[in-house]
């Protein structure tokens, strides 16, 4: 499986962005895609994660109401609209493929490859 994260960039707080992440090889209807990020000097942290089946959705608290993840299945992509963003949202985002239905970052077994969201105030 190969992830292809795109998406990210610098805006103003309260500006709103889209990151998409395309997946491509052995993809399955049972996957949970999920996004995650990371501030410099932090952990990575879960962000959203949808499962390509179905519209079950899981989000941080620090985003719920403001971001909403969704998928193409058609295309195999993954989005993840952020509106309101604010300046602790400034991460390198990733997107991750797992198999079970978790925030768990050690339970996501593909990664793409990050995309950059700066966020100034």
């Amino acid at each position: 499986v190969q992830l292809q994260a795109s998406g990210g960039g610098l805006v103003q707080a309260g500006d709103s962005l889209r990151l998409s992440c395309a997946a491509s090889g052995r993809t399955s209807s049972r996957d949970v895609m999920g996004w995650f990020r990371q501030a410099p000097g932090k952990e990575r942290e879960f962000v959203a994660r949808i499962k390509w089946s179905g519209a079950d959705t899981s989000y941080a608290d620090s985003v719920k109401g403001r971001f909403t993840i969704s998928r193409d299945n058609a295309k195999t992509t993954v989005h993840l609209q952020m509106n309101s963003l604010k300046p602790d949202d400034t991460a390198v985002y990733y997107c991750a493929r797992s198999t079970f239905g978790s925030g768990n970052p050690a339970l996501y077994d593909y990664w793409g490859q990050g995309t950059l969201v700066t966020v100034s105030s």
